[in-house]
């Protein structure tokens, strides 16, 4: 346990840091998990517009460092080729 009160605040500091990433990366796995529905469905429109939707998302979790750059660029190339695969 932390003992001084530098410790002690950054112990704090670190726990509402924490509960804001996991709200993020909640919200980012919500908008992918919509996509996955609307591949799933096999609804081209649906899954546009659940793209449209999922890469801003996972490029705003790159800004609030939640995400590294390559891996929010990795999933929306894959949801793209989906996308693309699907509409084709």
């Amino acid at each position: 346990m932390a003992n001084t009160p530098s410790a002690k605040k950054a112990a704090r500091k670190i726990a509402r840091r924490t509960e804001v990433n996991r709200s993020r990366r909640s919200r980012v796995r919500t908008f992918l998990r919509k996509f996955d529905d609307a591949i799933a469905s096999g609804d081209a429109t649906a899954a546009a517009t659940a793209f449209k939707a999922a890469e801003p998302e996972l490029m705003r979790a790159v800004t609030k460092g939640v995400l590294h750059k390559n891996t929010a660029s990795r999933k929306v190339s894959r949801l793209a080729a989906q996308l693309s695969k699907l509409s084709a």
